[in-house]
């Protein structure tokens, strides 16, 4: 099982994991509680319930790089371009705008 932080404007908002069921994205209680929460995308909206799917969430798999830094991506991390939740480990702990993704290892996990 893989798990990562979700950090908006460097505050924790949730934690994303993949594991033999597909992927799940939770908010953090005490972010819910937040009266200026906002939602990480429209498409995961606030809420207590755990996200669920089989594939990777497609904001998530937007934050992943295309093209040419993806080929570098690939190349210097070596890489699968198939393992999504490799590349969003890898790649997208600084992205461009509010999101960040933040691995957490076994042992935090």
């Amino acid at each position: 099982m893989r798990r990562a932080e979700i950090k908006m404007s460097n505050e924790l908002v949730g934690w994303l994991r993949e594991d033999e069921n597909g992927y799940h994205f939770q908010y953090t209680p005490s972010y819910l509680q937040l009266k200026d929460a906002k939602p990480v995308s429209l498409t995961l909206p606030l809420q207590e319930k755990e996200f669920q799917s089989k594939v990777m969430f497609s904001f998530f798999d937007g934050l992943i790089p295309e093209g040419w830094l993806l080929d570098i991506a690939e190349k210097n991390w070596k890489l699968n371009p198939r393992d999504r939740m490799g590349l969003l480990l890898a790649c997208c702990k600084d992205c461009i705008g509010a999101v960040s993704v933040h691995p957490l290892s076994e042992n935090e996990a």
